[in-house]
């Protein structure tokens, strides 16, 4: 009988400490696609042929795609990191330095 595969991406993306919308503005897709790949309701099959690809060619994943510098207003629109995410949401924490702006406003306000 032949086993069915089990994504793990749920366990990957919490051990990574990202939730499920978060993972999806990393990868450009729906959070109720990050919902169905990791309850394996799709998206399996075409995971388990990346994996034969790269059996097949002794290479990783990085190696199938041939990256192409994406323009200012594209890169913008796909964030590439955590804090890119969290900047869309406007979820990111704030500060520790001061803003010099606020520094002059208020010596300004001090000095009449």
């Amino acid at each position: 009988m032949k086993q069915k595969a089990r994504p793990r991406i749920a366990f990957l993306r919490e051990k990574a400490g990202l939730t499920q919308l978060e993972l999806s503005r990393l990868v450009g897709v729906t959070e109720s696609t990050i919902q169905n790949w990791e309850s394996g309701r799709t998206g399996t099959e075409q995971i388990e042929r990346i994996i034969k690809f790269c059996k097949a060619l002794n290479c990783q994943v990085e190696d199938l795609i041939d990256s192409v510098d994406e323009s200012p207003q594209e890169a913008a629109a796909n964030p590439g990191s955590l804090q890119d995410i969290h900047n869309l949401l406007g979820t990111d924490e704030p500060s520790s330095t001061t803003n010099p702006d606020s520094e002059d406003s208020q010596k300004r306000q001090v000095s009449h």
